[in-house]
């Protein structure tokens, strides 16, 4: 349940007033007129009930300059809503009842503002994978797990991998091109940050913690295929905070620093094994994402844009998914090879 409050031109009253109701909205307040002219409407939304209402919105206040929609968190009401009438609330239209019950209980618009967060490139971002790598490559020489699982934590490389997926579901080149370069640079410097310590530190293969970053099996599959759904399913049902999880069980930053600490130790045979157990983790959060994201509803408002990215998601799943078969075919081949 949101607040959804709105600023527009005052002559837009009565439409607003009406898509409130005829959109669910558990209860509806507004203000008296602006020296500007404008008017503030609040509503009081149901969570499945959002996303419709957003879409009509926007569409009315597009030619509107100066209007502005605005979704404000509820930590609790009261008087509690009636459940029955939230049941009823939560489904507009008849015929929409089936598209509601598979859309997301956050709005496409809150997802931007939230997943677009992790394909920002500045300085907080580049010091996070500093450090974080920096924690792993002791944790994985010192064989600690518990360091390790820290600095998984604390690694933000998962956010611009879902949010590249995020990108294309909506067909925004913008936010994918953003959110590509930043994985790439955030990959790529913990890489050569794990090289330095591994040319300068001897890399202890005794650790299990480094010889499970060189195991790569089709179990490595099925957990990263499993974990980039729940990633995903965590941000769009706003259970967000099970990202945590996410984040430790198919974790980018351990099998990069492995990878990096090896070729910096000319350990050309695990460093292969850890190199191909971090694509596996890249693609399988890749495609189960955009599989995810497509199941519950996430795509553009209008039309146009949203044929535009049907095809889009049918190209990235296809590419991911022959690139997947292609690595599980090297697992096969390594694995009968051994």
């Amino acid at each position: 349940m949101r607040i959804v409050e709105v600023i527009a031109p005052e002559r837009h009253a009565k439409e607003l007033i009406g898509m409130a109701r005829f959109y669910g909205a558990i209860d509806t307040w507004w203000g008296p007129p602006s020296a500007d002219g404008r008017q503030a409407f609040r509503m009081l939304v149901p969570d499945a009930a959002r996303q419709q209402l957003m879409d009509a919105l926007q569409s009315l206040l597009d030619p509107e300059p100066n209007a502005r929609i605005l979704v404000l968190p509820v930590e609790a009401t009261l008087p509690r809503p009636n459940s029955a009438r939230d049941k009823q609330s939560d489904k507009p239209n008849g015929d929409a009842e089936e598209e509601q019950d598979n859309s997301v209980r956050t709005t496409r618009e809150e997802l931007y503002t939230q997943i677009s967060k992790g394909a920002l490139l500045d300085w907080n971002y580049l010091l996070l994978v500093l450090l974080s790598t920096l924690v792993a490559t002791i944790g994985l020489v010192e064989d600690n797990v518990a360091v390790v699982i820290g600095a998984m934590v604390i690694a933000p490389l998962l956010g611009p991998i879902i949010a590249f997926a995020f990108a294309t579901s909506l067909g925004d080149r913008e936010l994918a091109a953003r959110a590509f370069v930043t994985a790439i640079i955030g990959l790529g410097l913990a890489m050569l940050l794990a090289m330095a310590m591994g040319l300068l530190w001897p890399v202890n293969l005794q650790s299990q913690e480094i010889l499970a970053r060189t195991d790569v099996g089709l179990a490595s599959v099925a957990l990263a295929l499993a974990s980039g759904a729940a990633a995903v399913l965590s941000l769009t049902t706003g259970l967000s905070t099970t990202l945590v999880g996410v984040m430790v069980a198919v974790a980018l930053l351990p099998p990069t620093a492995v990878l990096g600490m090896l070729l910096g130790s000319a350990r050309w045979e695990l460093a292969t094994n850890a190199g191909l157990l971090l694509a596996v983790n890249v693609v399988c959060v890749l495609l189960a994402a955009k599989v995810v994201f497509f199941l519950r509803g996430v795509r553009p408002r209008n039309w146009l844009e949203r044929t535009k990215a049907t095809q889009s998601t049918a190209l990235y799943v296809g590419l991911w998914a022959v690139l997947l078969a292609l690595l599980i075919g090297a697992i096969l081949f390594r694995g009968a090879l051994i």
